[in-house]
C-alpha cells in the first residue's frame, strides 16, 4: 500500500456542456495499471485541502481518486463561513451538477492505469447528497457511500444502479435517522443494497478532521474502515 507521502496528485480540467470543470485527481504511484478509481464529492465548503487530502487518502488506499469542484460555475469558490457555504450550496443546480460529475466520469475513466470497469463514488454532506442521486443515475457506478448527505425519496430507490452505503451521524440536525431508514427501506423492497452505519453520538461532518467542534476520531475511524471495505468488495 502507498503512503499519502508518495501519492501522486495534480490540477486537471476537464468539459461540460461548454463550461471547464476543475478537480483535483490523486494517483497510487507510476506503475499502477488497471486499478480502481473513485470520485471524492466535497461539502459545501467547495474544494479546499481537506477534501484533497481525503482523495490523496483513497490513492494511498489503492484507489486512483478524482475531487470534482461542485462550484466550477459559481467561479470554483471555497469559504470556510456557513452562512457564505450555505449560498453556495444553493447556487448550484442539480441537473448541471449531475452533467458536470458525468463528464467528470467519462474524464476518470480515460486516466491511465483506470480500469473503467471499477468506478466508485464517495460524497461527504452535499457532496453525499448528489453521490446518493448519481447511485440512481450513472451506470459506470459500481459503489456509492455517502456520508451524512440528505436522502433521495423512496420510490427512487428502484432506480438505484449500484451498492450503497450510508454513514448516519446520530445527532445529526440536517439529516434526521428517519430519513435514513427510509433509505434502507427503499433498498430492501427494491432488492438493493444499502449498508447503513450509524454513530449515535456523532453529529454532522463527524468525519471532517478539520472541524474541532464537530470532529469525533474515532467515528471517522470506523467510518473509514468501512468506507474502505465497502469499496474493496465491490470494487476489487
Amino acid at each position: 500500500m502507498t503512503s499519502v507521502a508518495e501519492v501522486a496528485s495534480e490540477s486537471v480540467r476537464w468539459s461540460s456542456d461548454g463550461a471547464t470543470i476543475p478537480g483535483f485527481l490523486a494517483k497510487p504511484g507510476p506503475g499502477e495499471r488497471s486499478i480502481p478509481a473513485v470520485m471524492v464529492l466535497h461539502e459545501w465548503w467547495g474544494l479546499n485541502d481537506q477534501i484533497r487530502e481525503t482523495a490523496r487518502r483513497f490513492a494511498a488506499a489503492g484507489y486512483i481518486a478524482l475531487a470534482p469542484d461542485l462550484y466550477a460555475r459559481q467561479g470554483s469558490q471555497v469559504s470556510a463561513d456557513p452562512a457564505q457555504a450555505a449560498k453556495l450550496m444553493e447556487g448550484v443546480s442539480t441537473q448541471r451538477a449531475l452533467r458536470d460529475l458525468n463528464a467528470g466520469v467519462q474524464f476518470l475513466k480515460a486516466q491511465t492505469g483506470v480500469d473503467p470497469r471499477r468506478l466508485g463514488m464517495v460524497g461527504f454532506s452535499m457532496g453525499g447528497t448528489m453521490a446518493l442521486i448519481m447511485a440512481g443515475h450513472n451506470t459506470d457506478l459500481k459503489a456509492c457511500v455517502a456520508f451524512y448527505g440528505k436522502t433521495p425519496p423512496i420510490e427512487t430507490a428502484r432506480y438505484q444502479v449500484c451498492p450503497v452505503q450510508f454513514h448516519h451521524a446520530g445527532k445529526d440536525a440536517w439529516v434526521t435517522r428517519r430519513e435514513v431508514d427510509i433509505l434502507k427501506e427503499g433498498g430492501q423492497k427494491s432488492g438493493k443494497v444499502v449498508d447503513v452505519h450509524v454513530y449515535p453520538e456523532a453529529q454532522h461532518g463527524f468525519a471532517n478532521e478539520t472541524r474541532p467542534e464537530v470532529y469525533r476520531a474515532d467515528d471517522a475511524r470506523l467510518a473509514w474502515e468501512g468506507t474502505v471495505g465497502f469499496l474493496q468488495m465491490h470494487l476489487r
